[in-house]
């Protein structure tokens, strides 16, 4: 959920390989393939989320079905009595039964209520004496403990939602006392200025200074355990959100809870949303079980989502969140929402593409369709197991080989050595896409089967090229039975190199050789000297780069006309990723150059150029 009755809706917003001894520049090594996904996150990650592993808590991104998407559109017929008036214990129950028929034993077992069950139609709002949630008596008759019962006797696990913050509502003037907590009212735990916070500004910010204020998020996650249930969607989180600054911060919130949720008494998933800061990501991942990485999927519009609006942004905003991804905490790329046909919104290659790119990227699936009125086509994307092996499966998410052009490749490599490949043609008329053996680190020969259609194509000599429809897919696994590919390498930094314009060297502690190459922007450039190849032809030439945000960059030959190139973020501007592009070289010697053009190009750490074309 993104934008809701807590206020006017809003608008959308904006959308490594060992090095060796360095000698002028020039390093020649044999990379492994797709290295800096290699291990999963979780190897690094805090010991708090192998916590969260054993205690059965996002092992594996989680998978079921939530309430928002329906609840948001205006498909007609869909809330007949108003904006948001589909969330009724009526509709969750049978959306439940569905789920347990349909979708259970393909391993979604989640049904999660998001906002709104505490409020009425008109969005007022229920609390108890202790300043907590109620659930509203027309939406929810028999009360939110008898929904979880419903859930949990089908074998299913129960999600409810909060916004973040103290809702403005349940202030009642700073006089309402808080359960468990004596002498603690709700003046307590907020700012005596009552300053706002969350997405929506619907809330006053928690002062965690006074210990009533953890008494308070632990009444709440109390509250919810005796309920019984499963999980909690804190929304609304920032820095993010589309909000930043002090008041903004809710860090405190979110570890408050992971410590009100570990007094429980019951384990409970904690995933907060939206479009969390990256900058962040430490604390995403040592106090909760998944971050919301972008806006709201859903339209708002006549449909539960569109292409543009925004399921299309996700291969721009995914790519730099990859790396935060693994057992106990995942990226949540939000509701998948591609097996109602008609009322989803999109073409039959548009749903295939959004649920490629949601398995790869490990994400949770979770659909916000009707389940009682999925079509054929959505149910076979919904319980295609193989795909579902993917997202469910051992190592890491996938990641683009190749540049963030409307043709692209993703792929990660897998504990067992063969690759999750994924081609994806984001362009709006048809176009062929190659995945190159080269740009996961081999060469030669490989085995590939089709994961949509349950069928293997045969072996394929260093790449296979499919032809894709507007917003197309394919999903491979690519199993090599040729040869690791070696690579020399070029450090951005050589004295060799020449810088042009505004280019300049800077320090870069995660870079290769401790630097790289930055402010490139209107005209500058750098181009790599003496790049040296055996024979004629075109070759991935992977480029590492680092870039807070995407940027596109033109990379040439020997001085002739550049290809323009996108490049995703990689999060911050010190952390490098690398993609490969195709340069088409001479035998012999040659000059590579990146350009920034009329525009702003992302810094540049190195360049490795394959042994064959």
């Amino acid at each position: 959920m993104r934008s809701s009755p807590y206020s006017a809706l809003s608008a959308r917003g904006a959308r490594a390989t060992v090095v060796l001894a360095l000698a002028a520049g020039l390093t020649t090594t044999a990379p492994a393939a797709l290295a800096d996904t290699a291990a999963p996150a979780a190897r690094t990650a805090p010991a708090v989320r192998t916590a969260a592993v054993e205690q059965g808590l996002a092992a594996k991104p989680y998978m079921g079905w939530s309430s928002w998407s329906m609840q948001s559109s205006k498909y007609p017929g869909l809330n007949p009595d108003g904006d948001y008036s589909w969330l009724t214990e009526a509709n969750v129950l049978k959306q439940t039964d569905a789920l347990a028929a349909k979708l259970k034993k393909y391993g979604y077992e989640h049904v999660n209520i998001d906002a709104g069950w505490w409020r009425d139609k008109a969005w007022t709002p229920e609390f108890d004496r202790y300043a907590r949630q109620k659930p509203d008596p027309v939406r929810f008759p028999r009360g939110m403990k008898a929904v979880a019962d419903h859930i949990h006797a089908k074998g299913l696990k129960a999600g409810i939602y909060l916004p973040v913050g103290l809702e403005k509502e349940a202030y009642a003037d700073g006089k309402a006392p808080i359960w468990n907590a004596d002498g603690c009212t709700t003046a307590d735990i907020v700012y005596d200025d009552l300053r706002t916070t969350n997405g929506w500004d619907s809330a006053y910010k928690i002062d965690f200074s006074d210990p009533c204020a953890q008494k308070y998020i632990d009444s709440q996650a109390r509250l919810f355990a005796d309920w019984g249930y499963d999980f909690l969607k804190l929304d609304g989180v920032g820095p993010g959100s589309f909000k930043s600054g002090e008041n903004y911060d809710n860090v405190a919130d979110v570890a408050a809870w992971h410590q009100a949720i570990a007094r429980a008494g019951r384990p409970i998933h904690l995933e907060i949303s939206w479009s969390l800061d990256i900058g962040h990501a430490a604390d995403w991942k040592k106090y909760s079980n998944g971050w919301r990485i972008d806006t709201d999927v859903e339209c708002y519009c006549n449909t539960l989502v569109s292409w543009e609006s925004s399921v299309d942004d996700r291969w721009d905003d995914a790519p730099a969140w990859t790396r935060h991804a693994g057992p106990g905490g995942w990226n949540d790329l939000d509701a998948l929402d591609v097996g109602n046909g008609e009322m989803d919104g999109l073409t039959k290659a548009e749903r295939q593409s959004y649920a490629t790119l949601w398995a790869i990227a490990k994400s949770p699936l979770y659909t916000g369709d009707d389940l009682t009125r999925l079509d054929p086509y959505g149910l076979s994307l919904l319980t295609n197991r193989e795909v579902i092996a993917v997202d469910q499966g051992a190592g890491p998410p996938a990641r683009p080989v190749t540049a963030s052009d409307p043709q692209q490749v993703w792929a990660a490599k897998n504990p067992d050595g063969t690759y999750t490949v994924a081609l994806f043609n984001l362009a709006d008329a048809p176009a062929a896409v190659t995945a190159d053996w080269a740009t996961l680190g081999f060469t030669g020969k490989a085995a590939v089967r089709d994961l949509w259609n349950h069928e293997n194509l045969g072996t394929h000599q260093n790449r296979i090229t499919e032809a894709l429809p507007a917003h197309g897919s394919r999903l491979f696994t690519v199993t090599p039975h040729g040869k690791q590919l070696h690579f020399t390498g070029y450090e951005a930094e050589s004295a060799a190199n020449t810088l042009t314009g505004s280019a300049s060297v800077a320090d870069c502690s995660a870079c290769s050789g401790g630097k790289k190459v930055g402010n490139l922007y209107t005209g500058g450039k750098l181009t790599f000297a003496d790049v040296v190849v055996p024979k004629a032809g075109t070759y991935q030439v992977r480029i590492t780069y680092v870039s807070g945000d995407p940027r596109p960059a033109l990379v040439s030959a020997g001085g002739g006309a550049g290809a323009r190139h996108a490049f995703a973020a990689t999060g911050d501007w010190g952390t490098p990723a690398t993609v490969s592009v195709p340069v088409t070289l001479k035998a012999g010697r040659n000059t590579v150059t990146v350009d920034s053009g009329d525009g702003y190009a992302p810094d540049i750490d190195r360049i490795d150029v394959p042994a064959s074309s």
